[in-house]
């Protein structure tokens, strides 16, 4: 299963760094931004689970940066700060995020509010150990695809390709939000790498098949869809 993708936007270097490293320790996937409108962009292109945002940004503020976050998304937010009034807190908590921690913190703390916000916003869709697209069914525990009877042979690589693509089903994801869940936001080489995966998963899953499952939407990118659609 692919690891939970957490970005910390916090301009202080040393605590981006320092919750970077713990963070990565504990099996996260991390991405770091050091100001609200680089957050803002990585939240579009890549696409986190949750998002440890500090409220005294540069530019924009953490509580400016929550609200625009609100109108396209509701990603988890749990905010993280020095400063500790009530009013901060309760105007963080109604613009809309999940949860709100004051530093100095303890990380043990900070990693179960962590969570927790995870289990709470995960659809029920997500939840399941078994994601279903038509006559393709892809069982989490067993690490097991089958299309129809037929069990399926994935690299590991196309395996978390797919099921990122299945935990998406509907939603047309673009290269660059596929790049930055699945090869990681570091990653370094040829950027068609994910065109050149999606053609080996077609290979194995669509090619024998009438009914096309992955379809490229022009321009955009990729879908997963379980209407019958000529690609």
């Amino acid at each position: 299963m692919l690891p939970k993708r957490i970005l910390i936007i916090e301009d202080e270097k040393q605590i981006a760094r320092f919750l970077e490293l713990e963070l990565k320790h504990e099996g996260y996937a991390v991405d770091i931004a050091y100001d609200g409108w680089g957050g803002l962009r990585k939240i579009e292109k890549y696409v986190p689970d949750l998002i440890l945002l500090d409220i005294m940004l540069p530019e924009i503020d953490g509580l400016e940066v929550c609200r625009k976050i609100r109108q396209f998304s509701e990603v988890p937010i749990i905010m993280l700060t020095a400063r500790d009034e009530v009013t901060d807190m309760v105007m963080g908590l109604d613009i809309g995020a999940d949860d709100y921690i004051t530093k100095p913190f303890v990380i043990e703390v900070l990693f179960a509010r962590i969570r927790a916000a995870l289990r709470k916003r995960i659809p029920l869709a997500h939840n399941s150990k078994v994601l279903i697209s038509g006559d393709l069914r892809m069982d989490l525990l067993k690490h097991q695809v089958f299309r129809g009877k037929e069990a399926i042979e994935l690299t590991k690589k196309e395996y978390d390709l797919l099921e990122y693509l299945l935990m998406n089903k509907g939603i047309v994801l673009t290269r660059d939000q596929i790049l930055g869940k699945v090869w990681g936001y570091d990653y370094v080489g040829d950027t068609n790498i994910v065109d050149v995966y999606i053609r080996y998963l077609r290979s194995k899953l669509d090619e024998a098949y009438e009914n096309k499952l992955i379809l490229t939407v022009r321009g955009v990118g990729y879908i997963i869809r379980e209407e019958r659609n000529e690609n």
